[in-house]
């Protein structure tokens, strides 16, 4: 049995085995294996491929549509940002990823619109591997169905999932600290509905024999094979349903109905684009002179040291300190460290030596 038959047993035994505290045990170990067996076999398919979409990112985030072919992605890029994307009323119109620019609230916000997302992508169909791979790279996925396909968006939704994407997810608040000896301790903050005997047999699925694993959190048997693969990507989401100008439909709740073509809409998606990068504007003010009118963009979470590497990286070694003006301080001219955490509408000096 080669690897990929053995996926199709694990996976067929998976979904045949109930889920209970008796066969806890027996399908976290059957899903450690499956998981391990699919990087490998992840490995063994990058290594007989050649070909490969990329692109530049640009601007301060990238945003990725992804959805169905003919759902209206192209239109919706072209109504958005300054890009030609073809439209047309076949499938797959989009053959290779296509870039665009979207401009709001002082936010250069780079849009790319990449070619339908089919079932059965994350095995490779529709070259899915491919489109997965620029998906993985986003600050954000815009995931786009239409009136006519609105059961697409749980099959996108799985489709990434499978593909290692977690939508609206945080990472699992887990640490494993790898040791040589000693075997495996298990250290959690709360209380685990999972046994310990379970999170070993995982573990030693994966050849981690010997650790220190911290778990400050309810963790699932698929929250931990995440932490331990560790390359899983947690990425912000939007939904919305195009051509609403079309068909008159209940769009459910947290999607966004919008026609891309008669622009219904589209200002309540740039402004829930633009709240979902979670963005703060900083002002830059050189010393003894005024504030500059354009923000820089910078994530939430931002320190005066992220602004220093956006200018030039010889800022940081010539860093003296820093005066903000705004919310993040208690006081105007505050003189600030490198390490010091921005806020939205701050004002910012820097000197250097």
């Amino acid at each position: 049995m080669d690897i990929f038959q053995e996926i199709k047993r694990l996976e067929e035994e998976i979904r045949k085995t109930p889920y209970n505290k008796a066969t806890e045990h027996h399908i976290g170990r059957l899903k450690a294996k499956l998981a391990r067996l699919k990087e490998e076999a992840e490995k063994q398919k990058k290594k007989s491929s050649s070909s490969q979409y990329s692109i530049k990112k640009e601007g301060d985030a990238t945003v990725v549509l992804v959805g169905y072919p003919s759902v209206g992605k192209s239109t919706l890029l072209n109504a958005l940002t300054n890009a030609k994307s073809e439209v047309g009323d076949y499938d797959f119109t989009t053959l290779k990823p296509v870039p665009g620019i979207l401009r709001y609230n002082g936010a250069k916000i780079q849009i790319v619109d990449v070619p339908g997302l089919i079932e059965g992508a994350s095995k490779g169909k529709g070259r899915g591997k491919e489109i997965l791979s620029i998906v993985r790279q986003a600050d954000l996925v815009l995931i786009v169905a239409d009136v006519f396909t609105l059961d697409s968006v749980n099959v996108i939704r799985r489709e990434l999932h499978e593909g290692g994407i977690r939508l609206d997810e945080k990472p699992p608040d887990i640490v494993i600290k790898k040791k040589v000896t000693g075997g495996l301790t298990i250290k959690s903050t709360v209380d685990l509905s999972i046994s310990e005997q379970t999170i070993k047999e995982i573990l030693r699925e994966h050849k981690i024999h010997n650790g220190e694993i911290i778990i400050k959190e309810d963790i699932t048997i698929d929250r931990l094979i995440d932490a331990i693969m560790g390359n899983r990507v947690y990425i912000p989401s939007i939904t919305v349903v195009n051509k609403i100008d079309l068909f008159e439909i209940d769009v459910p709740p947290g999607v966004i109905p919008i026609s891309a073509e008669k622009r219904i809409n589209l200002d309540k998606l740039m402004e829930e684009i633009y709240r979902k990068l979670d963005f703060i504007r900083v002002f830059l003010k050189p010393p003894g002179g005024k504030a500059d009118d354009e923000p820089m963009i910078l994530k939430r979470g931002a320190r005066v040291e992220d602004v220093c590497r956006k200018l030039h990286r010889d800022l940081l070694k010539n860093f003296r300190y820093a005066k903000v003006w705004g919310k993040s301080v208690r006081f105007d001219g505050q003189r600030v460290g490198l390490d010091h955490v921005l806020e939205d509408g701050d004002i910012l000096t820097i000197y250097t030596r």
